[in-house]
């Protein structure tokens, strides 16, 4: 495997006029829906499936297998939905993708939506970005003028409309079946399953729902083809994917290598850790995904290697913390997002996380015991896996994950009566806040 960049869906990010459809066109845009609308929907099906891509937005589910789930027969229309609501704490892929480089995922979406035999698609996008939805409404806009988007798309009798929908700032509508909620016009909360939205998604017609890096994926497959792409990453875990750096690094950002590349080889790139200091702990695909310490720094970033080091790839969100960090303080701050944003439909999710931020705000104060680590512990055994969906489970990782890896700093707040690295600025606890 090739540890070098490979800068695909970046490659032109460093162009003052990156998001323009003319600069879009002068890198060969557009070229891959031109080669796409002269073959059979099912063939650009079978070519994703043979890329091997996977999802990005952190599930890893093969994207071709998703939209082979669609019924063959229906008698409502089907829908491409992407999910643009990047909301976690320290995923920040999808944000600068769009905003430097929207016309890759408008291209995409045309791509797939001719590919599923769709007629209408939806970007779902995070309604606080609001320079981000100006970008894409532009271009959007220059794809409709330029025959790429609405009528009789380039001569072939194949109509797409595709509409720009800005959300109202809620983590749990990036959960796919909360935001078909709040794309119909409901309060964004998840469905049961099944039905799952192949079968009866938007409206209760079949809908495919990928992340925004994984549409905008699909352009350069149809240009280079399957082998091209399954070529790079590992076996399982074939492409490329956009890994993003943040927190105590040399030079955060984002860095666009082939899946299996190591933390190690990425920190090499961006400069290291902040010069004087040491890696203690990261976290490999977001807040919601296991601790890592610096002793995962080879561990390949690919979904089977990450998983079973303790952890899941997740978004590729590496955020870097070093020796000067209270992972306890860390952990209450991800609890805290995870209680504000629990949508309040299932009890597990809605009162554990409540619990989580309450006994992690005393435990940093340092007026807790031992005990409560097992109670956390055992909370924690209460949300997994019984969760109404992702959310829940997600908030439970830095918690049991940080109590395995950093017991003793949890102690050693008990023993001091404070956080050992700052006391002056540890939590007073005073009960809710």
């Amino acid at each position: 495997m090739s540890t070098t960049l490979t800068p695909v869906l970046s490659r032109n990010w460093d162009q003052p006029d990156s998001f323009t459809l003319a600069a879009y066109q002068r890198d060969g845009g557009y070229q891959a829906l031109r080669k796409a609308l002269r073959m059979q929907p099912d063939d650009i099906v079978q070519a994703v499936k043979d890329s091997g891509l996977r999802g990005r937005g952190g599930a890893g589910f093969p994207t071709g297998m998703k939209w082979g789930f669609l019924p063959p027969k229906s008698d409502k229309p089907r829908y491409l939905v992407v999910n643009a609501d990047e909301s976690e704490p320290g995923t920040c892929k999808d944000i600068p993708l769009m905003m430097a480089n929207p016309h890759v995922l408008v291209e995409g979406i045309v791509i797939s939506s001719y590919a599923i035999r769709s007629n209408h698609a939806f970007i779902y996008v995070r309604g606080e970005v609001l320079h981000v939805i100006r970008r894409l409404q532009q271009a959007v806009a220059e794809a409709y003028e330029a025959g790429y988007l609405g009528k009789d798309i380039l001569g072939t009798g194949y109509d797409l409309e595709l509409v720009v929908h800005t959300g109202a700032g809620a983590y749990i509508c990036g959960e796919e079946t909360a935001l078909l909620d709040s794309l119909e016009g409901y309060r964004g909360q998840p469905r049961l399953k099944p039905p799952f939205p192949a079968v009866a998604g938007l409206y209760g017609g079949p809908t495919v729902i990928n992340n925004v890096e994984s549409i905008a994926s699909v352009p350069s497959i149809v240009a280079n083809g399957a082998d091209w792409f399954a070529s790079m990453g590992t076996e399982k875990s074939k492409g490329f994917g956009i890994f993003s750096l943040s927190g105590h690094v040399t030079r955060p950002g984002q860095y666009e290598a082939p899946l299996g590349i190591t933390l190690r080889e990425l920190l090499d790139m961006a400069g290291g850790v902040r010069a004087g200091h040491r890696l203690k702990f990261w976290t490999p695909g977001g807040s919601s995904t296991p601790l890592f310490t610096d002793e995962h720094l080879d561990v390949p970033l690919d979904f089977e290697s990450v998983g079973a080091a303790g952890s899941m790839l997740g978004t590729r969100a590496l955020q870097i913390f070093d020796e000067t960090t209270c992972v306890v303080r860390a952990v209450l701050r991800w609890s805290e997002f995870y209680a504000h944003e629990s949508c309040g439909k299932c009890t597990p999710c809605r009162e554990g996380t409540y619990w989580y931020k309450q006994m992690l705000r005393r435990l940093e104060a340092g007026q807790g015991s031992e005990e409560d680590l097992e109670t956390l512990l055992d909370l924690s055994d209460n949300i997994l896996g019984r969760s109404f969906c992702a959310l829940g489970d997600g908030a439970t990782s830095p918690v049991t994950s940080s109590i395995k890896l950093f017991r003793d700093e949890y102690i050693e707040h008990f023993k001091q009566g404070g956080c050992p690295f700052d006391p002056a600025k540890s939590t007073v606890w005073a009960g809710e806040q």
